[in-house]
């Protein structure tokens, strides 16, 4: 497994958790606040998260239906630059692979956890040699399994965010703060404060005005 992955200029780059590219698409400055600050944090949803990977999070594999299910199959791609598994990848008879990401929630809109599992696919791929043209999330909540097409739209979707994620972890900058709708979802939300350190936050502006020369 690398430690670090090549850029297309061929210069060494760090190889980063895939899991930070979920971060990264849901909200850059909780990608940056792991990566640069090392903060983690813990809510209701993280702790449902827990209990619903407990399962997958186990390696091993078992037989359903004919199909091989692989627990938490370590996965990476150099040419993203990432470094992951996957909760259940799903090996058919035939070759194919198909991941599965466990998520404790109902679908969100912010299209985080598709570029995760597209991650996957194409870490897999990367891998295998073969082409995995679809995956699945399964959300606990709602007890229901979506499909998702590993579209050519998708595909760059994660490509663009697996580059702007490095280039994020090269800055080593935390961007300023910006309340967003997923805000009070985010596990970091009561150590990030974005509505308290918000770049147009009043409070904010008048400490910054303070110490202008």
């Amino acid at each position: 497994m690398p430690d670090t992955a090549q850029t297309a200029a061929g210069a060494p780059r760090e190889t980063l958790p895939l899991s930070l590219l979920n971060d990264y698409v849901y909200c850059r400055r909780r990608a940056a606040l792991k990566i640069v600050e090392g903060w983690r944090g813990a809510n209701a949803h993280t702790e449902r998260g827990d209990v619903v990977h407990g399962h997958a999070d186990l390696p091993g594999y078992e037989i359903a239906a004919g199909v091989t299910l692989l627990r938490a199959l370590p996965v990476w791609s150099e040419v993203l630059g990432l470094l992951g598994k996957c909760d259940i990848v799903e090996a058919s008879v035939d070759g194919g692979h198909r991941p599965v990401e466990y998520k404790s929630g109902q679908r969100r809109p912010w299209g985080n956890d598709d570029v995760q599992l597209c991650a996957q696919a194409l870490c897999l791929e990367e891998m295998f040699g073969r082409p995995v043209p679809r995956g699945a999330v399964y959300h606990a909540e709602s007890r229901r399994r979506r499909e998702v097409e590993f579209t050519p739209e998708l595909r760059a979707q994660t490509a663009a965010a697996a580059a702007a994620l490095h280039a994020l972890a090269a800055a080593d900058r935390v961007p300023a703060a910006e309340y967003l709708p997923g805000c009070p979802e985010c596990s970091l939300f009561n150590l990030c404060l974005p509505k308290a350190t918000a770049a147009d936050n009043r409070a904010a502006r008048l400490v910054r005005q303070l110490f202008e020369v």
